[in-house]
């Protein structure tokens, strides 16, 4: 063993896994994935770590952990809504995720509309920042204001449909309580290709994108694109002026999604929302049996 004259007797290794030390420090190693608990200077024993693995929290949040993914995942392996499901505690939830600006919000308003008038209908927004994406609900009157909440969710949006429900389950469950909610909509903040609701949070799954990002954003993959129940390609109006081919966007997403349904849109002007609204529909009444 090595002795410095400054410290303790210690080791080196190349990855400084060996236990040692400097200037008098405790005894501690050094891991290039930071997993090996270490200190700095007197501070606490500590880990870093950048898989996202180790508890930790946003703005408040929850602690949670980010499960690493090794691929894309599979629709014909997506988790299946849960069997167990108390749906008079909270209604038959449907989560709207995507990217931001994909067109989520102008989906929740198509469908408050085109449900409203059958079910009795109640949705939750979630913005990082501001209740914006709420109050665009309310100003285009989609339901009454009280059937409406926005939830600030912080620079973590993900975790707020995924690994901590809970900032969007109190809401949920108290406007199903209040209006006797027979359909929940749950739009989700903004978020990459990655954001999937949770199972625990959502019955059916809708993931919608656009093609302002080009052809290429199906293939990318992600369990936002490949385990929704339903993807939804949104602005085929502007897919010429973007350049993007329908096509290769169909036969992409199809591939991925392992022939999963898709539906083209242009929500805005009320193009293919029928056929989403069908989609919904028909899980609605297999799941909780609505006559």
């Amino acid at each position: 063993m090595a002795h410095h004259d400054e410290g303790a007797s210690h080791t080196h290794s190349s990855t400084g896994l060996a236990p040692h030390t400097h200037d008098g420090l405790p005894a501690h190693t050094h891991s290039s994935s930071g997993l090996a608990p270490h200190t700095h200077d007197g501070l606490p024993a500590h880990t870093h770590i950048s898989s996202g693995l180790a508890p930790h929290t946003h703005d408040g949040l929850a602690p949670h952990t980010h499960e690493p993914l090794e691929s894309p995942g599979f629709f014909s392996r997506r988790a299946p809504p849960l069997s167990m499901r108390d749906f008079h505690e909270r209604a038959f939830t449907v989560g709207i995720g995507g990217p931001v600006g994909s067109g989520k919000t102008a989906l929740m308003l198509a469908l408050c509309e085109a449900l409203r008038d059958k079910y009795s209908i109640a949705a939750v927004t979630n913005d990082i920042f501001t209740k914006e994406d709420g109050e665009f609900l309310v100003k285009n009157k989609a339901l009454a204001p009280e059937r409406i909440r926005a939830v600030q969710t912080g620079g973590c949006p993900h975790a707020a449909i995924r690994e901590d429900i809970s900032i969007n389950l109190g809401p949920l469950e108290e406007l199903s309580q209040t209006f006797d909610a027979n359909i929940l909509l749950c739009e989700s903040g903004g978020d990459n290709l990655a954001a999937n609701f949770s199972r625990e949070l959502a019955d059916y799954i809708i993931y919608i994108i656009d093609v302002s990002g080009g052809d290429k954003i199906p293939r990318k993959g992600g369990p936002g694109i490949t385990q929704a129940d339903l993807l939804v390609i949104n602005k085929t109006d502007i897919a010429e002026a973007i350049g993007a081919d329908l096509k290769v966007m169909e036969h992409d997403a199809l591939h991925i999604r392992d022939g999963g349904p898709i539906e083209f849109a242009q929500v805005k002007h009320g193009v293919g929302v029928q056929s989403i609204v069908d989609h919904v529909v028909k899980a609605f009444k297999k799941v909780t049996k609505f006559n």
